[in-house]
């Protein structure tokens, strides 16, 4: 009976079975990383937000028309407090980092949230 070969997915410390790995951006990933990585957007793309901006407004959408409830939420979250840290808004809504990037990217991409930097602090404030 041979032993199968694991290795650590470096981004959450799985074991994985070798074979069953991959590789991206010079780190070893599980599946599920693997994805995640993969499905990054991208938060300062000027092309992003231009695109959005213009298909927002050729669909005659406002404020926060179009987008799905958990973006409303955060939106409406970070409107309530005034601004917020990603791990604020990480733990509020159980949101995995790369999840909460997404999010705000598009958020971003609709000019209704950005990053401000006060002291050593980002915080995500209304646009």
């Amino acid at each position: 009976m041979t032993q199968e070969s694991t290795v650590k997915c470096q981004m959450c410390g799985t074991d994985v079975p070798e074979e069953n790995c991959f590789i991206s951006e010079g780190r070893t990933l599980c599946e599920d990383c693997y994805i995640e990585v993969g499905q990054r957007i991208r938060v300062c793309d000027p092309w992003g937000e231009r695109s959005k901006r213009i298909f927002r407004e050729g669909h005659g959408l406002t404020g926060t028309e179009g987008l799905t409830d958990l973006q409303k939420r955060i939106y409406e979250f970070i409107k309530t407090k005034g601004k917020a840290t990603r791990e604020d808004l990480a733990k509020e809504f159980a949101l995995k980092p790369g999840e909460l990037e997404n999010e705000f990217a598009i958020l971003r991409h609709c000019q209704l949230l950005k990053g401000k930097k006060e002291g050593d602090n980002i915080y995500l404030v209304l646009w």
